[in-house]
């Protein structure tokens, strides 16, 4: 009798759910052809168009790069540069005065690093004043900063340490605050060094001299050297996209249009410009380049030395490299909704200036690039196949994406057999890049959020002393299951969105686009689950 009920239970329960998906199904047929078909090829349509724009962006990008390279074109040439000699009669008086900041906060890791550098700068000692900016809210370390600084003063270097006694505009608060102290009157140029950066000893040699012979220009920025690009898989794909960024979107803004964005670090502005510009706001995350922007509309040019490297520091967590990006992806956005009348009605600049700003600088790299990345590759792309009567050009799929993945990769030839990475990797984190992008245009929720990079010091020197090899693994959250803790809970729901897609098209489909789509699942699931580092032979 049990079993005659237990059997008639589960026919029931059969019977059911194939009526609830006989309904699901009948109700999908009802709304495909008049809704859903239409509103998808809308979508591939808009997708395709942002496609379009990026490549002929990366392409034009690719062909200025390609005359830099055949004309031998080079700051030294294009502008007079002359080394700064000592006067035999009045000795250094033919050297301007440099201040030279460095903004810091907790920088445990780094400190001695960054002011050890600055101090050993060579420049007359007459002519330069270090100057460390610290916002440290831990007292040890600001104690431990404060002696460091007061060994160097007694060594003989014009070292000054300054504190705030708040936070307010963080990093633009702290550089504006630097430059309101007397002794900075006597200053004609400002050096600025994030803490996990140190130059070479010459960069003022190599810097000033443009500033000396060239009245008009009020910005030099110099690359970015990494010593962290071998720890993991991740700092592997931040050189390949950074190089990217210094060898040709930046050298091709200067030797065109003379304007690129100031990197925040590793720069020298001359002071008169910086303080035409406005000086420093924090109205946004992106304090520098804000500030690029109001100095270059005011008619100052800018000169970006590709020879002077840096050395510098890449996040080495994912959670540290998630926070950058966003800081990166939003207040790009924002200030662009905030600056875009102000460029567009500028008298100051050129036309084409203005088009270079608007169109390709703002709108093309700092929206679309994120929008269409995600958009696209990520949601589009994959629903196409759960849809297959809207069609996807070949060319959308695979012949403007393999452009510009060529163009992005070839300048970070060592790591070109990690395109495959790079290009799922990307495509992971421009999820955070878009929602970034969005935030920072609609100006809702964390749009002026800062969270300071973490750094971990010189990674070489941190496998030297060590055997145990350094994972790029995102930390451990203390809160909650340890497996609980370290998900990452979007890419675990883009992962599943993506497998089922993937096993459809697996199942149905004729187009082997599941291959592609079962990569990014597996991008979104290492990342997901926090493990998104991972050996790298040297």
């Amino acid at each position: 009798m049990e079993r005659i009920e237990l059997n008639t239970l589960l026919i029931f329960q059969s019977i059911t759910l194939n009526g609830i998906l006989d309904q699901i199904v009948m109700l999908w047929n009802i709304i495909k052809l008049p809704f859903v078909v239409p509103t998808l090829q809308v979508m591939v349509n808009v997708c395709l168009v942002m496609s379009v724009m990026l490549f002929m962006e990366r392409v034009c990008m690719g062909i200025f790069k390609l005359f830099i390279i055949l004309l031998r074109r080079k700051p030294e040439t294009n502008y007079k540069w002359e080394a700064m000699q000592d006067d035999v009669e009045f000795g250094t008086s033919n050297y301007p005065m440099v201040l030279v900041q460095i903004p810091m906060y907790n920088e445990k890791e780094v400190y001695q690093l960054s002011i050890e550098a600055a101090c050993e700068l060579s420049w007359p000692s007459d002519k330069i004043i270090v100057q460390v900016l610290d916002d440290s809210s831990d007292q040890a370390i600001k104690e431990l900063v404060e002696v460091e600084c007061m060994k160097w003063k007694g060594k003989g270097i014009n070292i000054k340490y300054e504190i705030r006694d708040n936070r307010n505009g963080y990093k633009a608060g702290a550089l504006k605050e630097g430059l309101k102290h007397s002794y900075v009157s006597q200053c004609d140029f400002v050096a600025i060094f994030d803490a996990d950066f140190q130059p070479e000893s010459d960069f003022l040699k190599r810097t000033i001299p443009f500033f000396v012979h060239n009245h008009d220009i009020g910005l030099v920025q110099t690359r970015w050297k990494f010593v962290n690009a071998n720890e993991c898989l991740m700092t592997r794909m931040q050189e390949m996209s950074l190089n990217y960024h210094f060898s040709v979107e930046q050298e091709v803004g200067s030797q065109t249009c003379a304007f690129f964005g100031f990197n925040g670090t590793a720069g020298v502005w001359r002071i008169e410009a910086l303080n035409e510009a406005g000086g420093w706001k924090d109205r946004t995350t992106v304090e520098d380049m804000d500030l690029a922007v109001r100095a270059s509309l005011k008619g100052w040019k800018f000169v970006f030395v590709n020879d002077i490297k840096v050395k510098s520091e890449l996040p080495s967590t994912f959670k540290a490299f998630r926070y950058q990006q966003h800081r990166w992806s939003c207040g790009p956005s924002n200030l662009f909704k905030k600056m875009a009348f102000e460029i567009a009605t500028n008298k100051k600049v050129s036309f084409w200036k203005k088009l270079h700003m608007l169109y390709s600088f703002f709108l093309v790299r700092k929206v679309v690039a994120h929008i269409v990345t995600f958009a696209f590759y990520c949601i589009v792309l994959p629903l196409t196949v759960l849809v297959p009567e809207v069609q996807v050009p070949i060319w959308g799929i695979a012949y403007i994406p393999t452009v510009i993945t060529i163009l992005n990769a070839i300048e970070t030839p060592r790591s070109l057999h990690l395109i495959i990475f790079w290009v799922v990797f990307e495509n992971v984190m421009s999820m955070h890049r878009t929602k970034a992008a969005i935030v920072g245009l609609l100006e809702i929720g964390n749009v002026n959020e800062w969270v300071v990079t973490d750094k971990l010091g010189d990674a070489s020197k941190i496998k030297a002393s060590s055997n145990v090899p350094l994972l790029c693994t995102a930390p451990k959250k203390k809160s909650g299951p340890t497996i609980w803790g370290r998900l990452n809970k979007l890419e675990m729901v883009a992962a599943m969105f993506l497998f089922l897609c993937g096993w459809y098209d697996f199942v149905h489909g004729k187009n082997y686009l599941f291959i592609y789509i079962f990569l990014q699942c597996i991008a979104f699931l290492v990342v997901g689950f926090g493990y998104v580092g991972t050996f790298i032979p040297k």
